[in-house]
């Protein structure tokens, strides 16, 4: 998932990045209002950390904008100032959530983002199960049919992505657009690539395929809708009767 970091302290900046990208997020970041303005309103984020403290645009100033302009992508709120009427303030200006910089735990900022990106999906439950597939969202671990199956962070970002959207197609763009950081200089291509390791890992050695190509359109996790039909042959077989074996069947009398 693909988050915006707007921060004005560099090493700050730097640490956040870090740990994000750590966590298998792709990251851009802006260091003031003005910046970080033209990126929100031009890439579909995920979630964006926003400090309040910002030059030339402050964040208060920048949320209310952003949700009078009708982009709803959840924010969390990160700011020296700890109040309760700030943290009020922030949350009445449209923020999704708010942490303070004092005593700040990265793992409990993580967990938070986490949960935003679950809530922009309309999911609750940590825990997503694709048929015999299962994302822990929260350890970002894997399992199917009960075999845990590592994935590299790019690979469970990819899945991750694709389960969310399980039954529908997403395109590359949407991938990209989602999956990689302005900083990424792959080309849209390496989209293909993860594909196939993905499908490697997740679907050599079961019968069902889960990840799909939808040619001309994009890639798609198999939903509940998307199950094979039977063959042919057997369910010819179903609805026929069946027939007498001759070599069981008694001898008319004369």
């Amino acid at each position: 998932m693909r988050i915006l970091l707007v921060e004005d302290q560099l090493p700050l900046v730097k640490a956040l990045r870090q740990g994000l990208e750590e966590e298998g997020f792709a990251v851009d970041t802006a260091t003031d209002g003005e910046e970080a303005d033209v990126k929100a309103r031009t890439t579909p984020y995920d979630v964006i950390v926003l400090d309040i403290m910002l030059p030339k645009v402050d964040g208060l100033t920048l949320l209310k904008r952003w949700r009078e302009s009708g982009i709803d992508t959840h924010v969390l709120m990160l700011t020296a100032k700890g109040g309760t009427d700030d943290k009020v303030a922030g949350l009445d200006s449209g923020a999704d959530d708010y942490l303070s910089k004092a005593n700040l735990e990265f793992d409990e900022l993580f967990a938070r983002v986490r949960a935003l990106v679950r809530r922009g999906h309309q999911k609750k439950d940590p825990l997503i199960r694709v048929h015999d597939l299962t994302l822990d969202t929260s350890s970002r671990s894997v399992a199917r049919g009960g075999k845990k199956i590592p994935l590299t962070p790019r690979e469970y970002a990819l899945l991750e992505f694709l389960a969310f959207h399980v039954g529908s197609v997403v395109t590359r763009t949407m991938i990209w657009e989602h999956l990689y950081d302005e900083y990424d200089e792959n080309t849209s291509n390496v989209v293909d690539v993860y594909i196939r390791y993905l499908r490697i890992k997740i679907d050599r050695g079961f019968e069902l395929p889960l990840i799909l190509t939808k040619w001309g359109e994009g890639y798609m996790l198999r939903g509940s809708d998307d199950l094979p039909d039977p063959p042919k042959d057997a369910a010819a077989a179903q609805d026929e009767p069946a027939k007498a074996d001759p070599a069981k069947t008694p001898a008319k009398k004369k």
